[in-house]
Order: C-alpha cells, then sequence, then structure tokens
C-alpha cells in the first residue's frame, strides 16, 4: 500500500512496489502486469499515478508496453 505520510510521490512508491515484486520473481519476465485498473482500485491511487508508475517502471527497463496489449515484465535475459 502507498504511504500517504511518506514524502514520496504516490507513483513512486508504486512503482518501488511493482518492481519489488518484480526483483522477488512475484511477477515473472514476460508476465503482464495488472490492468490499470485493478491497480488503482488495490492501491487506492488515481489512474495518472498508475500510469506515472508505470512510465518510471519502462524508464528502468523493467517493463515493456505494447499499444493495445499492456505492459509487461521485462524480459532481461
Amino acid at each position: 500500500m502507498v504511504d500517504e505520510m511518506s514524502p514520496v510521490a504516490f507513483y513512486v512508491q508504486l512503482a518501488d512496489l511493482l518492481a519489488k515484486q518484480i526483483e522477488e520473481g512475484k511477477l515473472k519476465p514476460r508476465q503482464p502486469l495488472p490492468s490499470e485498473a485493478t491497480l488503482q482500485q488495490e492501491y487506492g491511487v488515481a489512474r495518472g499515478t498508475v500510469r506515472a508508475a508505470m512510465r518510471l517502471l519502462r524508464d528502468r527497463g523493467l517493463v515493456v508496453t505494447f499499444t493495445g496489449r499492456g505492459t509487461y515484465v521485462a524480459d532481461r535475459s
């Protein structure tokens, strides 16, 4: 869950939470990430927050997004 009292922006917190799941193997390479709507509900954040988190994860090289198909964990092999 994102910490409302933290000085860290929500999107950075969400990106860090998802990055941790990727690093721990809970989200595996080539596996789709949950939908924007699912992440919004699960973490109690706005759609813009989810999109900013996805952009940050793409910038970090952890995920890839395919238009019309969704966002997937990057294959880092």
